[in-house]
């Protein structure tokens, strides 16, 4: 990267100064200094704009410029004769031009050069598909969950400074960090083993970024993709710079179940809550459940009716109220209900019966 850029400042540089000595239409050598400058500037935009077109889109400009071209020298031909202007000449070639590359780049990622072959059968995606791995996301482990289920396309790209990190955090001395490294490198590998994922590995590294998570923005804007994060500065961050993420925890939140207020639900009472005569329950997927008088039932099962949802940049909270007296009135339409035939009846002291019915 810093190699292109020198190259880019040596390109501007040597143009400035040809024009500067050499004066193009016979202008003031600061006038052409100028001039030169300004033209090595929209070269470079240029290219640095050409560099993320696919080769499609380039075989396709082409295509449709020269076709425009052909066009405009035949449509020249017949109507020069009829209106001899230089100026209608140089106007229709060069809307024929404009409008040949435009519609022939647009056109161009119709192509499937992948069919033909040889140098052609490594343009089978565009960067736009390319999605970053970031260290957290692996760490977390779900994301492998997630391809293997196939809802992920196009290639994941792992950097090399992610990787450094990861053996980093897998050689530290604590246990904890250590763990969770070595578990980040058997994801990787679970990732790669997996037949319908491309998984490339990338060198390109930004010496004069320190912190991994800028590493990541700049690399996202290179390869002009998404990263994918369950870190929320991170996303935060990247959205700043114009960088699309796609956060795991925002996936797993939109999955969850939608509780709408009034419905019943039936909880496990794990502990008692913060607030007076609470409880605290967890759904299977991690949502927390807040009941309004369920301190005594704790360590039961209940039916609780649904307050209110609370939706959080951490998660989904739920708020409920267990009723008492429902419960009450339940459990005792159990106990009273008549005993089915097959029911087995309570067993009574004999003995003791009829020692109370003598006395």
């Amino acid at each position: 990267m810093l190699d292109l850029i020198i190259a880019r400042a040596i390109f501007v540089s040597v143009l400035t100064i040809t024009a500067f000595f050499l004066r193009p239409f016979q202008a003031a050598p600061v006038v052409a200094a100028v001039a030169g400058l300004v033209l090595g500037l929209l070269i470079v935009l240029f290219e640095m704009r050409l560099e993320k077109v696919t080769l499609t889109r380039l075989i396709g400009a082409a295509c449709g410029s020269f076709l425009g071209i052909v066009g405009a020298f035949v449509m020249t031909l017949v109507v020069g004769k009829a209106v001899p202007d230089p100026f209608l000449a140089v106007a229709l070639l060069l809307l024929m031009a404009y409008v040949g590359l435009v519609v022939g780049a647009k056109k161009g990622d119709m192509l499937n050069l992948a069919a033909l072959g040889g140098i052609f059968g490594g343009e089978k995606t565009s960067k736009k598909t390319f999605k970053i791995l970031d260290t957290s996301v692996i760490i977390d482990g779900r994301i492998a969950d997630i391809a293997e289920t196939g809802f992920l396309d196009g290639v994941l790209v792992i950097p090399q400074f992610v990787l450094r990190e990861l053996q980093l955090v897998a050689d530290s001395a604590d246990s904890m960090k250590r763990n969770r490294g070595r578990r980040g490198l058997d994801i990787l590998q679970r990732i790669q083993k997996m037949a319908h994922l491309n998984v490339q590995i990338v060198e390109e590294d930004f010496p004069h970024v320190r912190e991994v998570d800028m590493k990541l923005i700049e690399l996202a804007k290179v390869y002009d993709c998404k990263v994918i994060t369950n870190d929320f500065n991170l996303n935060k961050v990247a959205q700043l710079h114009g960088v699309e993420v796609l956060n795991i925890n925002e996936l797993a939140n939109s999955l969850k179940p939608i509780v709408l207020p009034g419905e019943t639900m039936r909880v496990f009472i794990l502990k008692e809550g913060k607030e007076y005569n609470q409880g605290v329950a967890y759904l299977d997927d991690g949502t927390m459940v807040v009941v309004d008088n369920a301190k005594k039932m704790i360590s039961k099962t209940i039916d609780i009716s649904v307050t209110s949802v609370l939706q959080t940049t951490a998660g989904k909270m739920i708020f409920g109220k267990f009723d008492e007296r429902g419960h009450a009135q339940a459990g005792q339409e159990r106990h009273e209900r008549p005993a089915r035939k097959n029911e087995p009846q309570p067993v009574t002291n004999v003995a003791a019966e009829k020692t109370t019915i003598e006395s």
